[in-house]
């Protein structure tokens, strides 16, 4: 018969080298692939050129993390101008005690470079193939590409070619990634735009969080302890920015977010009048599934009524917010699927206006 190979447990190898596994000490594991997420505007390119100015010169990342195995990094920065690219990691070689003039992080300076396209596949494993660098970093993810990010197949084939890319070449590959609007009340990598398949890609993810003036980082690795909520700061000095970790300990995790069956319930509350399910999704900052989800909850246990004019909190309750047993239903994982059990879409909804029906039809999953 035509088997498969195998081996007794006992009798594998043992890869000395494996069991140091970190490229950057509690951030990065060696040769890792995986994302850094967050939304907008909370310092994700900083931490990104942080991660390349440390692994690049041996210097600790954030003055904080130790880096293990150093060595050149590949940069592209397909946002930023390369004069700000140039001016953040000046600023960050200075706050690290780093020569900038020696500093081993190349930048591709391209101007676009698609994924998703076999020529700059191709340009891009003959870069890395010659300049055999330790990290590689793309930022961000979105200018990268002209796929559907929420279709799994297609995210899944590119993700595959970047792992196929760490292998051959044993580089470490960082890729900056939004999260949706209403990520602070999700689990961080469940919070990541497009499909779930990004989530479970990577060895290592990082995630960036603001509240109001806090900047936290989350970690979340395979094969090794998470951390969470490291308080960060942006620091300036003279002209210089540099993100640094804000204490030697994680900050406790303050006052939790509002679930979304509490937000839905506290809008609820606050209106005198019937509002549609699109009306409900701008005033709660949802998605539209998961207002769905939630209303189809509430309307079953009674604290929302229904009628031809939209929803609105049960008038013969007491309390506004009335708490419901039993865990909250699928919300979604960022590519509009769903499991059979909370299905929602334009003929299944029962709680879905004409209005509502249409929007659903067409973008299950629209933020």
């Amino acid at each position: 018969m035509n088997q498969l190979p195998v081996t007794r447990a006992s009798e594998l190898s043992i890869d000395s080298a494996a069991l140091n596994h970190w490229l950057v000490e509690g951030l990065w594991s060696d040769q890792a692939v995986g994302i850094l997420g967050g939304e907008p505007k909370c310092c994700k390119s900083f931490l990104a050129l942080d991660l390349a100015v440390s692994v690049a010169s041996g210097a600790p990342c954030l003055r904080h993390f130790a880096v293990q195995r150093s060595g050149p990094v590949l940069l592209f920065p397909a946002e930023d101008s390369l004069v700000v690219v140039r001016q953040r990691l000046e600023g960050i070689c200075s706050a690290a005690g780093v020569s900038f003039q020696s500093l081993p992080v190349e930048v591709i300076t391209a101007p676009t470079l698609r994924l998703d396209a076999p020529k700059d596949r191709e340009r891009l494993s003959n870069t890395v193939q010659a300049l055999q660098p330790r990290m590689l970093i793309l930022d961000p993810l979105i200018r990268l590409h002209r796929l559907d990010e929420n279709d799994a197949s297609q995210i899944a084939a590119l993700l595959s070619y970047l792992r196929q890319l760490q292998r051959a070449f044993h580089v470490a590959v960082l890729i900056v990634h939004h999260a949706r609007k209403d990520a602070n009340a999700t689990r961080p990598g469940q919070a990541l735009r497009g499909s779930s398949e990004l989530h479970g890609w990577g060895d290592s993810n990082l995630y960036m969080r603001r509240r109001g003036a806090q900047l936290t980082l989350s970690t979340e690795h395979r094969a090794a302890p998470s951390q969470e909520h490291i308080p960060l700061q942006l620091i300036q000095a003279g002209s210089a920015l540099a993100l640094s970790v804000a204490s030697d300990s994680p900050i406790a995790e303050p006052d939790s977010e509002p679930t979304a069956m509490q937000r839905v319930q506290q809008i609820l509350a606050g209106l005198d009048h019937p509002v549609s399910v699109q009306q409900l999704r701008k005033l709660c900052g949802l998605r539209t599934a998961t207002v769905c989800s939630c209303l189809a909850q509430l309307t079953d246990t009674g604290v929302v009524s229904r009628d031809s004019k939209g929803y609105q909190l049960n008038p013969a309750l007491q309390s506004p917010t009335v708490s419901l047993s039993g865990p909250i239903g699928p919300q979604g994982n960022g590519n509009g699927k769903h499991s059979s059990s909370t299905q929602l879409n334009s003929e299944t909804n029962p709680f879905a206006s004409a209005e509502d029906r249409a929007t659903l039809g067409s973008d299950p999953s629209a933020d």
